[in-house]
């Protein structure tokens, strides 16, 4: 795996300390470096992960730090993303109810992950669905909003949004057989660090579905990952007294960590994406794998903040 961080832009090292003083705090986030990340990520490739990341600077415009970004690779959860983007679109334009109720009755079951399969509450309408599905990882809630909206309509949306390397593939399942997808979703991080750019733009569809989508995912509840350095409430940070903005998705199966989001302080803003598929053989290697986002989480914060 080839990961390159992107150069400082501008041709004169003596003109950007003579600037340096001038410029707004956040411009200065360009010289900042992710030399551990790079270290924990080629570490991570050469026992034998395969390693995607991106970060594109929201600021400035381009990207950061870049290792084969463009392979689809296996992403677990964080493929409903596009779900929830179809589902505020329908919203939006008032071809779903948001008050529609479901029954849990009529879904088939599934616990792999998620709070629904362990409430009281038989039915609950499709607007707390898509927040227990971008809160909780919540697979039955996903799976009841693909249910409604349909694998194709997801599909259609995804290409609209220009993710021609990334796809949900299938509902969450227990087990898994011969005729059914391999996985639940596959991405690329360039496609979900551009995703996640275009939600805090607002040219994800429409500002309306955009600001949607995001608050939605404001509320996830995964901080553990590349969320662990930043210092917030897992359970209430979606208004940080610090002003720091984060918004992010998680995925996770067996040998599979994803993550990608957007972070912004007063220094700088980001969006990125990390996907890490990795032999899953004991809880060393799991731990490994964690800790690269995790420094990933702390230079990140450096470079926004």
């Amino acid at each position: 795996m080839a990961i390159q961080p992107d150069p400082p832009r501008g041709t004169d090292a003596r003109d950007t300390r003579r600037r340096s003083k001038s410029l707004p705090r956040r411009a200065a986030a360009g010289r900042r470096s992710f030399t551990s990340t790079l270290k924990a990520l080629r570490s991570l490739a050469e026992s034998g992960a395969q390693v995607s990341v991106r970060i594109d600077d929201l600021d400035r415009g381009g990207s950061v730090l870049v290792g084969d970004d463009y392979l689809s690779l296996p992403i677990a959860g964080l493929g409903v993303v596009p779900l929830l983007v179809e589902v505020a679109a329908r919203f939006d334009e008032g071809t779903l109810d948001p008050l529609e109720i479901v029954d849990r009755s009529t879904l088939e079951p599934v616990h792999v992950g998620g709070i629904w399969q362990h409430l009281k509450a038989p039915a609950l309408p499709l607007v707390d669905i898509a927040v227990l599905a971008a809160s909780s990882g919540d697979a039955l809630a996903a799976n009841a909003l693909l249910a409604r909206v349909g694998l194709p309509a997801v599909r259609a949306r995804a290409e609209r949004l220009g993710l021609t390397r990334s796809a949900l593939m299938d509902s969450f399942r227990d087990h898994r057989g011969p005729d059914d997808a391999p996985h639940v979703a596959l991405g690329s991080a360039r496609e979900y660090a551009q995703l996640f750019a275009a939600l805090v733009n607002s040219s994800a569809v429409n500002p309306a579905v955009s600001a949607q989508v995001a608050e939605w995912l404001s509320r996830n509840q995964d901080l553990s990952l590349v969320g662990s350095a930043t210092g917030l409430d897992p359970f209430a940070h979606d208004d940080d007294q610090h002003g720091l903005l984060f918004i992010n998705k998680t995925g996770r199966a067996f040998g599979i960590r994803t993550e990608a989001g957007v972070l912004a302080g007063p220094r700088a803003g980001v969006a990125y994406a990390l996907f890490v598929c990795f032999d899953d053989l004991s809880v060393i290697h799991r731990l490994r794998a964690h800790e690269a986002f995790r420094v990933l989480g702390v230079e990140l914060m450096e470079y926004v903040y």
